[in-house]
């Protein structure tokens, strides 16, 4: 097919510049736009690779076989190497942005993030949203958006739903319609109380010595809090990997957004959360989850503070409950706390009980936030015994 017939030349100095016809493309949705009971469909879709999977495992200090050894993984069950949940969470999160929150002043939360089944090399994931609520806190200040999102596969199968809160301003400071839903036409396959499929296949002996004891299930006992030993210095990095997750807010890559923001947002790019949140949980995994099967979910999950280039993050976890639901596995509920330029045995020597206390919860009973505090969550894990 010729797709030029006329030959290919330059022809900019020949057409004249039409200052009246500019477009400034902008992203993202107002509090005006978010109507509950709106579904969108979120642009694009990735199709998993391999070689993807394992640079982010292995950036992310991923110290669980399953994700990194596919002989490991087979014997498990799993097909092949299955991508790890919070990759899954954060592909799902950043297909969202430029529909959800590319406008957005602040993510307040993360709420039941739930991981249905695994992810492999070649599977597809395309992400949806609905909007659940929206809260108006007045005409002039911006208001709360409470999402519904999800990945499905290329079987438009569920593999990851979460519910997240964010902090939306408006365009104007009109006065909005009452809060009546709208219908949708698309469907959305969220669940409020979902199923979780797992290959749970015969793991030979010899898999065993690929991981410690020291994280296998009966090791832990609640209200054991363990120090994570080494903190992570996060580098420029983390403007890459916000574009190879796909994250399209520029607060994390342009510089000259960053800077004309106000308050403790401005200043350089801030590190997207996922990435923080993916270093965090990377630091515990050799004493937590090295002998995971699988991550059941997350919830309660916050930011509470942002973190930039050059800073360095440690992370302590707190065990909630330990739940034995088989002679070889069990569910164990964590707590993970994450802190920036203090390690993390100085930091529980420093506040002690106040570090496990929510941070959202301090101003109403007249107790100071802590600076140095990034971030708070519980996480649920299905264990080897």
């Amino acid at each position: 097919m010729k797709l030029w017939p006329e030959g290919f030349n330059a022809i900019a100095s020949n057409v004249p510049v039409d200052l009246e016809r500019v477009r400034r493309p902008q992203y993202g949705r107002f509090l005006e736009d978010f109507m509950p009971g709106r579904v969108v469909r979120h642009p694009r879709g990735i199709t998993l690779d391999r070689g993807f999977m394992l640079d982010y495992a292995t950036t992310f200090m991923e110290a669980n076989p399953l994700h990194l050894n596919e002989a490991f993984a087979r014997l498990h069950g799993f097909d092949s190497l299955p991508a790890t949940p919070h990759l899954l969470l954060n592909l799902t999160l950043s297909l969202g942005v430029q529909n959800n929150s590319e406008q957005a002043i602040a993510n307040l939360g993360y709420y039941d993030v739930r991981f249905l089944r695994p992810a492999y090399a070649g599977d597809t994931l395309t992400a949806m949203t609905r909007v659940a609520d929206r809260r108006i806190r007045g005409n002039d200040k911006p208001g709360i958006v409470t999402l519904e999102s999800l990945a499905l596969n290329q079987r438009h199968e569920v593999v990851v739903q979460y519910a997240r809160k964010i902090l939306v301003p408006r365009r104007t400071n009109a006065e909005l319609a009452s809060e009546s839903r709208v219908q949708s036409s698309l469907d959305f396959p969220y669940a409020v109380s979902p199923t979780t499929t797992l290959p749970m296949g015969y793991a030979a002996p010899a898999a065993a010595e690929l991981t410690g004891d020291g994280s296998r299930l009966d090791t832990f006992c609640p209200g054991e809090i363990i120090v994570h030993p080494h903190g992570r210095t996060i580098t420029d990095e983390h403007l890459s990997w916000s574009s190879r997750l796909m994250n399209t807010h520029p607060l994390h890559y342009d510089r000259l957004y960053s800077n004309a923001r106000e308050g403790k947002m401005s200043g350089e790019p801030i590190v997207y959360g996922g990435l923080v949140l993916a270093w965090l949980l990377g630091l515990t995994s050799r004493e937590v989850s090295e002998n995971a099967l699988w991550d059941v979910g997350y919830h309660d999950g916050y930011h509470t503070q942002p973190t930039f280039a050059g800073e360095t993050i440690g992370a302590l976890s707190r065990v909630l409950q330990v739940v034995p639901v088989s002679a070889t596995w069990g569910i164990m509920t964590v707590q993970l706390i994450g802190v920036k330029q203090i390690t993390a045995g100085d930091a529980l020597d420093r506040y002690g009980e106040a570090l496990f206390r929510r941070e959202k919860d301090k101003k109403a009973a007249g107790e100071a936030k802590i600076a140095e505090k990034i971030f708070e969550m519980e996480r649920s894990l299905l264990v080897r015994r």
